[in-house]
């Protein structure tokens, strides 16, 4: 039948008889069995070899009903002498039937699915390009249908050539740069010394990790002219699992399904329901029952979750080539940014830790608190309408104290320090980077044309103009449309920030009218601390509507989005992380805002209070300062919203992958479930998000946002950090690893837009910074006083001596007859002096009452202020000169690195020479001998 060219070794099935030993009758029998076998295989090799030559069915053509094991009966391996056994990997589903063929991509559709024609058609192209199918029925529902696809070696190395993949092709030179010899002395002493030290208990186990060759080889794009240069031991594992799954990726979305233009790509196929799912698959379990150990890794996923993922290696580096070999290098680089990110934190949080022990420490010396401790006779007045009692100023030491360890004299230093660290940790990354990017191949690696969102094809089909890179005809939008389109959006966003400015509004309605309903509350606990009361429960209903906005804010963001018809998808990523950050941004800080710049600060004085809209008396701070307030909302909304996305991240696919396990094991039993091959365990796994890393981004980029912005009223700001992102590497990894399905392995060489927001970030943390220096924080005050006001004015002191009377210097007087109908108290004071109180005191620089110009601003307040907005200024030309001469001294390339590169050039080139001579002094060589002429040869 014209198959005389099929060799039983394509099979790989040997059978050795050596003549010299006698063979009894079972050994002839079992020689007999095997060729029984040799001959089932044959057979169904056939059969496989015409559906592939076959045009596709849905529902005929290469299905085969799902079993318990990925092998059928028919095509049960032999194990016969000389014949290793078979891999685990290939029989837990990672493998064609035939056990050869290696999955390199799953798609998932229904049977009953109305789209089989436009499946037909893809599945044929899909062949026609070379790629290998087989389908096979699911074993919970026989509607579901798995295509399992596979990719020749031909395939592949044409496809790696035309998508330009570096592959490696000789062993990397390491050399040494030449030193005198005292320097050399010097670094042998140094490393006999940490000889001696205990080995760091942060560094990966070396023996555990597998030896990833193309990190110590030089690379070159790949090329099948020159395909012995390259360092090709087995072909079947020359391009890992990542890098085959992205060449099938790249094919299918170049494939037709229909004809037409514009009817092509796995994509379109996706979002019209022809397909339910495409993923690539995860390599085996993640679980062993054998120790890492002692036997080793069964596969890079079950060494991912020991040395990454699990819990118990929190405090070790992040294995970061392994993760790019599995993931690629986009997620890759999310984890090593979030792994620099949080030893970046570790500087922060021990200044931010050494502020807040120093306020302890020096608690007791601080003239201030003790004043307001020590003042019994100082009566403030209340802090709202009729219901709010006077009270003593002796009251508020606990707060005076809580707010100096916040606000003390290492604020301004450490305000400076992390505009500072803004500023070396972004410059340090992209020096990272650099290094990550050499590492990696990604330096001179160039994104390629990008397709045409399919939106916008339909949109704009109707005008075309040339494409000045591909030459080729494209829809294009005319710059009218797409003004018109920006400003809608612009619009859009500009009512979303209002809306959540009426949020805040509301809350500030809040606060003012639970005072006083705190105040005449009838606990005592609540109505002797109403102020801290309305404080706390005005956050956690912040928060509720943060949380609930998010929501509103991502449907608006998409939609205004999808309203401006971006062109590609990375315009429309850009797009839409823009509009999702602002919009989350001024969500989480706006609240914050207000209690830092205008809280207490517009609320007029006992007796002409400014109202909102003339009924309600808008709120004062706390006797203490607002500074105690801004810390509540910053600790609690930082804590409530970290914990809230850690249990959102890890919470929502447990319960959903718990439940899934849990339907199988009930359907199944416990035996059946773990039987299922590869590719239903990951079907039944969840889908990576739609958007995929911004997410992860997002709440890292905020909370960077609050470490910084506000990082001079709240010092622990960068410890919770820290701990958080201990915590979320390992629940990113765990969830990567074990609860979603494997992504596809895509390139990138930075964080795309997300450092131009950490730069926008670091520079709004200056100006943030100095606002609350000089405008929420009592500093300036204090040094007024200090130098202008207080017993060391005029000698050029300024220490806890010279602050003796500042607080009674800080208090107004007002006279309680002045208090308006509506303002004044129920209670008369007589409770303090057991008579009736004539005055009581406020915050702020203004006259006494019978001063000529009564409740007048005091020169003092006009000191204050102009010394807050020299501050203001002062500080921020300073940072901002300090963070530019960072920024031009620390070079974005390494020295180092630029040199290495530059020698990988030169010997690249050397060894490409040097190869190719020796390939043509061999076929010269081969020529004489076989006594061919070459008179016509090119030399």
């Amino acid at each position: 039948e014209g198959r005389e060219d099929l060799q039983v070794n394509q099979l790989e099935m040997q059978i050795w008889i050596k003549p010299d030993i006698q063979k009894t009758d079972a050994d002839f029998s079992e020689i007999l069995n095997a060729i029984q076998e040799i001959a089932k295989d044959v057979n169904i090799f056939f059969d496989e070899l015409e559906g592939v030559n076959s045009p596709s069915k849905d529902d005929d053509s290469l299905l085969h009903h799902g079993n318990l094991t990925s092998t059928s009966d028919d095509a049960s391996r032999l194990e016969v002498v000389g014949e290793e056994v078979p891999d685990k990997n290939k029989i837990n589903g990672l493998y064609f039937r035939d056990e050869k063929c290696r999955i390199d991509y799953i798609l998932v559709y229904r049977k009953s699915n109305t789209q089989t024609e436009k499946r037909e058609v893809f599945e044929r192209n899909i062949r026609a390009e070379g790629l290998q199918l087989e389908k096979e029925s699911s074993l919970r529902n026989s509607d579901i249908i798995f295509v399992k696809l596979h990719a020749p070696w031909e395939v592949l190395g044409k496809y790696a050539e035309l998508m330009n993949v570096r592959m490696p092709f000789r062993r990397k030179i390491y050399y040494l740069h030449r030193r005198y010899k005292f320097m050399n002395r010097i670094e042998k002493q140094i490393s006999r010394f940490r000889g001696w030290l205990p080995r760091k208990p942060m560094k990966l186990d070396k023996e555990t990790l597998p030896d990833l060759e193309e990190n110590d080889c030089y690379t070159a794009p790949f090329s099948q002219q020159r395909i012995h240069h390259f360092i090709i031991h087995n072909k079947d594992t020359f391009f890992n699992n990542a890098t085959r799954s992205r060449i099938v990726h790249h094919i299918l979305q170049r494939v037709k399904y229909e004809e037409g233009k514009n009817k092509i790509g796995l994509n379109r196929l996706l979002s019209n329901g022809s397909y339910e799912a495409a993923f690539p698959l995860h390599e085996g379990s993640y679980r062993s029952k054998n120790s890492i150990k002692t036997h080793g890794a069964e596969n890079h996923r079950h060494l991912l979750y020991e040395c990454w993922a699990s819990w118990g290696v929190w405090y070790k580096y992040q294995p970061l080539d392994l993760v790019r070999r599995y993931f690629g290098e986009k997620i890759g680089l999310y984890f090593a940014w979030l792994g620099w990110y949080t030893g970046m934190l570790f500087p922060a949080a021990f200044i931010g830790l050494f502020v807040f022990l120093y306020g302890v420490t020096t608690l007791n010396h601080c003239q201030v608190s003790k004043e307001v401790c020590q003042a019994t006779d100082i009566i403030m007045c209340p802090i709202c309408d009729k219901y709010c009692p006077f009270m003593r100023l002796s009251d508020s030491c606990i707060y005076a104290k809580v707010t100096h360890l916040f606000d003390n004299g290492a604020t301004v230093f450490f305000a400076v320090f992390m505009a500072v660290w803004a500023t070396v940790f972004l410059e340090f990354w992209k020096r990272r980077r650099a290094v990550i990017a050499y590492d990696w191949d990604l330096i001179d690696w160039e994104e390629e044309e990008e397709e045409i969102r399919p939106q916008f094809e339909a949109k704009y089909s109707k005008k075309e103009r040339m494409n000045p890179i591909s030459g080729k005809p494209e829809p294009y939008q005319a710059f009218a449309d797409k003004c018109s389109r920006l400003i809608v959006s612009a619009s859009g966003i500009f009512f979303m920030i209002c809306v959540v400015i009426a949020a805040v509004f509301g809350i500030v309605i809040y606060r003012v009218v639970t005072v006083s309903t705190f105040a005449a509350f009838k606990w005592a606990l609540i109505r002797n601390n109403s102020q801290v009361a309305t404080t706390g429960t005005a956050v956690c209903i912040n928060f509720c509507i943060i949380m609930l906005l998010n929501v509103l804010y991502e449907k608006v963001a998409l939609f205004l989005t999808n309203l401006e018809q971006p062109r590609t998808e990375s315009e429309w990523e850009n797009s839409f992380t823009l509009k999702m950050f602002l919009f989350q941004f001024v969500n989480l800080n706006s609240s914050t805002f207000y209690i830092a710049f205008f809280l207490g600060r517009f609320t007029g004085h006992p007796g002409a209070y400014l109202r909102l809209i003339n009924r309600w008396r808008l709120e004062e701070c706390h006797p203490s300062g607002c500074l105690i307030d801004l810390c509540m909302q910053m600790g609690i909304i930082m804590v409530l919203k970290q914990t809230w996305n850690n249990f959102m991240e890890l919470g929502y696919p447990l319960i959903q992958n718990w439940w899934t396990r849990r339907k199988l094991q009930q359907e199944y039993g416990t035996q059946g479930k773990r039987s299922f091959p590869q590719w239903e365990k990951d079907y039944n796994l969840q889908p990576m998000n739609a958007y995929g890393l911004f997410d992860e981004y997002l709440e890292m980029i905020l909370q960077f946002g609050f470490t910084t912005i506000f990082v001079a009223a709240f010092p622990l700001a960068p410890l919770l950090a820290l701990l958080n992102n201990i915590i979320e590497i390992r629940l990113d990894a765990y969830k990567f690893v074990t609860q979603w399905r494997r992504p596809l392995a895509s390139r990138a060489k930075d964080i795309g837009i997300w450092y131009g927001i950490l730069e926008g970030i670091g520079i709004l943390s200056v100006i943030t910074n100095a606002f609350v220096i000089a405008v929420t924080s009592d500093f300036i005050p204090r040094l007024v006083y200090a130098y202008k006001y207080g017993p060391c004015a005029g000698q050029g002191e300024a220490g806890q001596k010279c602050m003796v009377g500042y607080v009674n210097a800080s208090l107004s007087v007002f006279l309680v007859s002045d208090f308006e109908n509506r303002s004044e108290p129920t209670s008369n004071g007589s409770e303090f002096s057991g008579s009736p109180l004539k005055y009581c005191r406020y915050r702020d620089y203004r006259d006494p009452p019978h001063s000529p110009v009564p409740y007048g601003y005091t020169l003092q307040f006009w000191h204050v202020l102009a010394a807050r907005l020299a501050f203001i200024i002062v500080f921020e030309h300073l940072v901002f000169c300090i963070k530019h001469l960072i920024s031009y001294l620390i070079p974005d390339l390494p020295k180092d690195l630029r040199d290495r590169m530059r020698r990988e050039k030169y010997l690249i080139q050397e060894m490409m020479y040097e190869a190719e001579l020796e390939r043509l002094q061999k076929e010269r060589k081969e020529r004489k001998t076989n006594g061919k002429s070459y008179h016509n040869e090119w030399p």
